[in-house]
C-alpha cells in the first residue's frame, strides 16, 4: 500500500490528484488489477469525474453546497455539511489497471474532494 500526504488550501475543492495515482501505482509495481483509492477521512472524498474543463469543478462545488446547506444541524462541530458531502461522494473508487495503467476514460480524471479545509490529508492506495 502507497499513503499520499495532500495540504489542501480552501474549505471546499476538488483536487485533481491523478498523476500522483498513477505514479503510485508504478511504484506498487503491478501491471494489471484494480487499485483502490481510499480516503480515511469523514469530511473528505474521492471522485472520478471530467478534468478537462475546470468549470465541471465548479459546478459540482456549487451543487454540493446547494444539496447541503448550512443549517442548524445536531453535530457541534459545525461542519455537518463535510460529513454529508462525504457521504454524497463517497470515500472510495475502484479503477481497472492495465499494463501498468489506470483505466480512465478520455475525459475523467480523480479528484480528491476537501470539504472542510484547509488541512493536511491523506490518500491510501491499495492494489488489489
Amino acid at each position: 500500500m502507497k499513503q499520499l500526504t495532500i495540504k489542501t488550501h480552501a474549505e471546499i475543492e476538488l483536487i485533481d490528484v491523478t498523476d500522483e495515482v498513477q505514479a503510485a501505482l508504478k511504484g506498487l509495481g503491478i501491471s494489471d488489477g484494480i487499485l483502490l483509492v481510499f480516503i480515511p477521512h469523514t469530511t473528505a472524498g474521492v471522485i472520478i469525474n471530467e478534468g478537462a474543463d475546470p468549470a465541471v469543478r465548479e459546478d459540482l462545488i456549487q451543487a454540493l453546497k446547494r444539496i447541503t446547506p448550512d443549517l442548524h444541524y445536531r453535530h457541534m462541530e459545525g461542519n455537518s455539511p463535510a460529513h454529508i458531502q462525504t457521504a454524497l461522494t463517497g470515500s472510495s473508487v475502484l479503477i481497472p489497471v492495465e499494463k501498468g495503467g489506470l483505466c480512465l476514460g478520455t475525459w475523467q480524471r480523480i479528484f480528491f474532494c476537501e470539504f472542510d479545509g484547509p488541512r493536511t490529508r491523506n490518500i491510501w492506495i491499495k492494489a488489489i
